[in-house]
C-alpha cells in the first residue's frame, strides 16, 4: 500500500500497520504460478485456456507447503478445476463449485478423459483428418450467436464450425468422445475469431465487418478452424496415449464432486467442519466481466441473452453492471434459518473501518464524477459484502487448524488503491481465521494506463492469503 499520512487514508494507514509483518515477498511465487501461463505446457490442464485461474503447480507448492498429503479440498470458485483436479490427483477428496458453464464444462470433460476409450477418441481424431465430419450444416446445430458475438469468425470458419457441430449432433460417437470433441471445439473459439479476450470485453481485430475503417487492433494470422481443431486434438491425443502420463493412477485418485452455480447459495448447504483446506481464487475487484470476455464459449454452449444478463448478476459482484445481492442473501439465510451468520458477516463488513473509509471516498469521488464510471463504488461495496458472506460460510466449513489459502489482486480506483488483501484477512479474522502470512508476488501490477496518467505509477500488490482456522 502506497505509504500517505493524507486524512482520508488514515484507517487504511492503521490496517497496513497491523498487517505489516505478515506481508512476506515470496520468491517462489511468480506470475506465472498463481495465472493459467504454467499451465502451457501440463498435460491436461493445457487443453482450455483459461487465464483467470491459478495453475496446478502452485496447488502442489501450496499442499507441499502446508505439509497435506490427504483430506478434503474445497474451490468455492472453481475455474476449470486446477485445484480440485491436482488436489484428486494426489488423493484428496476435491469439492467445486463453479458458476461460470464453461468451467464445468471444461471440468466434466476433464473427468471423462480418465474414463474415455482412448481407441475410440484417437479413432474419431484421424476421421477428423479426413472429410467425413464435412456434412451439411443443420440449422438446428449451428451457432446461436449473442449480440456481442455477432460476426466473430468470418463465413469459410463458420461454416466449418456449423459442419462439425452438425456431425458431433448426428453421428454415433460414444458420449464420452463426444465430450472431449466438444471440448475441443470449445477450446478453439477464441482463436478461429476476430476476437481476443482483454479484462472486461472481446477486443475486435481490425478484420471484422462490425470494426469500423481505423478501428480494431491487428490479431495476427486467423486460423480457420479445421487447422485449429487439428492442433487441438493431436495436443489431447498426445496427452491421452503418452505412457504414464497420469500423475496419480486413474484408480487410485481421490473423489471430485462439482457443483455448477453460485457459491453463495451453495456453500449454506455444505457441512459444517468438513474441509481440511480451501484453495481457490475469487472474481477479482476489477470490473472483469467474464460473461463479456467468454461470449463465444457461453454462445456455443447455448446461453442465450436472457440466460446472460442472469449469469451476469449471479456473479460474485465484480463489474459496475452488479446490482446488490444483500435482500437476497438476507431472505435467503432467514429462508434456511441462519440469520445469524448472515447478520455476522453483514456486521463484519459494516465494521471494516479502512473499508467505510474507503467506500465513503469512493462516494465522494463519484459525486464529484472522478471516477472513469459512477457504479464503481457500488460494485466495490457488494464485492466485500458478499465476499464476507463467502468468508464466513468458509469459517463454518472449515475444520479447526484447516487453512484457506486465496489468490487475489489489490486494484485502484480514483487513484484509491484498495487494499484487498488487507480488508479480507481482517473480515477472515471476525469470521475465526488468523492471517498466518500474505505471500506477496516480487513484482506486482501496474494500474491501469488510464489510471497512470491521471494519477502516477503504483504498482499493485499481487498476493497469496494463507489463513489458518
Amino acid at each position: 500500500m502506497t505509504q500517505t499520512t493524507a486524512p482520508f487514508r488514515t484507517a487504511r494507514q492503521s490496517l497496513y500497520e497491523r498487517y505489516r509483518d505478515r506481508l512476506e515477498v515470496n520468491s517462489a511465487l511468480s506470475r506465472a504460478l498463481v495465472s493459467y501461463q504454467a499451465n502451457r505446457k501440463q498435460p491436461f490442464y493445457r487443453w482450455f485456456k483459461y487465464k483467470e485461474g491459478f495453475s496446478a503447480a502452485l496447488v502442489d507448492y501450496v499442499l507441499e507447503f502446508l505439509g497435506l498429503e490427504t483430506g478434503r479440498l474445497l474451490d468455492p470458485f472453481a475455474g476449470t478445476g486446477a485445484a480440485i483436479m491436482r488436489g484428486r490427483e494426489k488423493g484428496f477428496s476435491a469439492v467445486g463449485i463453479e458458476l461460470m458453464p464453461v468451467g464445468v464444462k471444461a471440468i466434466e470433460a476433464r473427468l471423462t478423459a480418465d474414463n474415455v476409450d482412448v481407441e475410440q477418441f484417437v479413432e474419431q481424431c484421424d476421421l477428423f483428418d479426413g472429410d467425413a465430419w464435412k456434412v451439411p450444416p443443420d440449422e438446428r446445430f449451428t451457432f446461436s450467436h449473442l449480440r456481442i458475438t455477432e460476426g466473430a469468425f468470418s463465413p469459410q470458419t463458420e461454416d466449418q464450425l456449423n459442419s462439425f457441430r452438425t456431425y458431433l449432433a448426428t453421428t454415433d460417437i460414444d458420449p464420452n468422445v463426444r465430450a472431449l470433441l466438444e471440448l475441443g471445439c470449445l477450446s478453439v473459439l477464441e482463436s478461429i475469431s476476430y476476437t481476443r479476450k482483454d479484462g472486461q470485453y472481446l477486443r475486435w481485430d481490425h478484420r471484422a465487418a462490425r470494426c469500423l475503417p481505423g478501428k480494431g487492433f491487428a490479431k495476427g494470422p486467423i486460423p480457420m478452424f479445421d487447422e485449429a481443431m487439428r492442433r487441438q486434438l493431436k495436443m489431447m491425443r498426445q496427452d491421452l496415449t503418452t505412457p504414464d502420463l497420469f500423475s496419480t493412477p486413474r484408480n487410485s485418485a481421490g473423489d471430485l464432486q462439482i457443483s455448477a452455480g453460485s457459491c453463495l447459495e451453495i456453500l449454506p448447504s455444505l457441512p459444517s467442519a468438513d474441509v481440511d483446506v480451501v484453495v481457490t481464487s475469487p472474481p477479482y475487484c476489477n470490473r472483469y466481466d467474464y460473461t463479456r470476455t467468454y461470449a463465444l464459449e457461453l454462445a456455443y454452449l447455448g446461453i442465450n441473452a436472457e440466460q446472460l444478463k442472469k449469469l451476469r448478476q449471479s456473479l460474485l459482484s465484480c463489474t459496475v453492471e452488479n446490482r446488490s445481492k444483500v435482500e437476497e442473501l438476507r431472505w435467503q439465510y432467514a429462508k434456511r434459518s441462519s440469520s445469524q451468520l448472515f447478520e455476522e458477516a453483514l456486521g463484519a463488513f459494516n465494521s471494516q473501518e479502512a473499508l467505510q473509509e474507503l467506500l465513503a471516498r469512493l462516494d465522494e469521488l463519484g459525486q464529484r464524477k472522478d471516477l472513469n464510471n459512477n457504479n464503481v463504488p457500488r460494485m466495490v461495496r457488494n464485492y466485500f459484502l458478499e465476499s464476507a458472506v463467502v468468508i464466513f460460510e468458509l469459517g463454518r466449513i472449515v475444520k479447526p487448524g484447516g487453512h484457506v489459502v486465496m489468490v487475489n489482486d489489490n486494484v485502484q480506483y480514483g487513484g484509491e488503491e484498495v487494499p484487498v488483501d488487507l480488508i479480507l484477512s481482517d473480515i477472515a479474522a471476525a469470521a475465526g481465521f488468523q492471517t498466518e502470512r500474505i505471500w506477496v508476488l516480487s513484482r506486482g501490477k501496474g494500474n491501469s494506463s488510464q489510471q497512470m496518467g491521471k494519477h502516477g505509477r503504483n504498482e499493485l500488490r499481487k498476493c497469496v492469503f494463507v489463513w489458518r482456522r
